[in-house]
């Protein structure tokens, strides 16, 4: 139960401080950590354990918090003065996962349709990073509206969130508040904070009900097209290529993304087949 308690919380402390990365989305980490099938288990389910969904999501969400708090900026500081290494490490992580989404899929025989999902995926995040940005749209909204569209985009992020592939800091971009959003948590403007927070939980119990359903009864499709996802999130990752001595580090970097993930998931894969 203990290393139960401290693995959820270790990962949740991950898919937090990576959340605010750019092209990173905290569904695409918490895929990669293996734990993505167990919070969408855990919130569509919550009156059917609710004791142990409770504390699974909060001891998550608690890590999630922490990670947020002190790892965000020394990540972002990284980006902004090593970006190729650090960004060629997290597209090695990305790739690491691969082998493991793959394995979700449960595909014996590969046929034409599963890449046409694979380019669902792609296309659907490749629209997404087209959206242009909204923030004169926004500064525009009348502030008795203000609310009721916190709200709406709270439910929109919410689709981030959960989603691999699809990042909630690029999202906040699109909606035009990323600003607001971030001077709101630095001053802790829980007034402003809280429609949002709203919108979100409102939007996460909708979103993992629909996904966890989809899962079920179309794994393959639902799977290919988060694969999709998370390969159609890369370029938004992508720093450009290495110059003289960066191809050093960014090599070493992108192997160590690499291995970590892809070991760490074939564990984790170890683990449940010892579970059964």
């Amino acid at each position: 139960m203990k290393n139960n308690i401290f693995v959820t919380s270790i990962k949740g402390f991950i898919v937090g401080s990576t959340m605010l990365v750019p092209g990173v989305s905290g569904g695409s980490m918490a895929m990669i950590l293996g734990i993505y099938k167990k919070l969408i288990s855990s919130i569509s389910n919550l009156r059917k354990d609710l004791k142990n969904n409770l504390i699974f999501l909060f001891i998550f969400c608690i890590g999630s918090v922490l990670g947020m708090i002190t790892l965000s900026n020394p990540i972002m500081h990284l980006i902004a003065n090593h970006p190729k290494p650090t960004l060629y490490f997290f597209i090695g992580a990305v790739s690491g996962s691969i082998p493991m989404i793959w394995r979700e899929t449960k595909i014996t025989r590969v046929k034409p349709r599963h890449f046409l999902y694979v380019f669902l995926g792609i296309i659907i995040v490749v629209f997404i990073s087209l959206i242009p940005d909204s923030t004169e749209i926004n500064k525009h909204i009348p502030k008795s509206f203000e609310v009721l569209y916190l709200v709406l985009v709270g439910m929109i992020l919410a689709i981030a969130l959960i989603l691999p592939g699809i990042s909630i800091s690029f999202m906040l971009l699109i909606m035009g508040i990323y600003e607001k959003v971030m001077n709101a948590i630095g001053s802790l403007d829980i007034f402003y904070l809280l429609p949002l927070i709203a919108g979100i939980v409102i939007g996460i119990f909708i979103s993992t009900g629909i996904l966890e359903k989809a899962m079920m009864r179309y794994p393959q499709a639902t799977y290919l097209i988060i694969l999709g996802f998370i390969l159609g999130s890369l370029p938004d990752t992508f720093p450009g290529l290495p110059t003289y001595l960066e191809w050093i580090y960014c090599s070493i970097t992108l192997a160590l993304g690499f291995s970590s993930i892809y070991f760490l998931s074939a564990f984790e894969n170890k683990k449940s087949r010892n579970y059964k």
